[in-house]
């Protein structure tokens, strides 16, 4: 229990500290509803207005990865790597962790998640 909270209280420490130059190390979690997330992506942005350079992902297929001890050290550990400088995380579940085009069609709602069907994965708030 310790090294939960020690993992994810650090993550959110160094994010805390605001924006302390280049590279950005960016978080955000997935799930299938806006309360588990299942998927975690980490990017690595090297300069301003940059895309990703580096990109990792984790899955959890029960359990949140936000609190996940294992997957907390994995991602301290991929962004020192990086040598992060600032660190930004999502306040929130952003959508679903299946990818359009890959997991399901262009253009249609993941038949997996249908909580995120009608939802702007920004605010969670219902479109249609």
């Amino acid at each position: 229990m310790t090294k939960r909270i020690e993992t994810g209280n650090k993550l959110r420490k160094i994010a805390r500290k605001g924006f302390r130059g280049y590279p950005v190390a960016t978080v955000a979690y997935y799930g299938p509803d806006d309360k588990r997330a299942s998927k975690v992506a980490v990017g690595i942005i090297e300069h301003a207005g940059g895309d990703p350079s580096f990109l990792e992902r984790w899955y959890s297929e029960r359990g949140d990865v936000r609190v996940d001890p294992d997957i907390g050290r994995q991602i301290l550990e991929f962004i020192q790597h990086h040598g992060a400088r600032s660190v930004v995380i999502a306040d929130r579940i952003m959508g679903c962790p299946h990818e359009e085009g890959k997991d399901y069609p262009e253009g249609s709602a993941c038949p997996a998640c249908p909580f995120w069907a009608n939802r702007d994965r920004f605010s969670g708030e219902i479109i249609q």
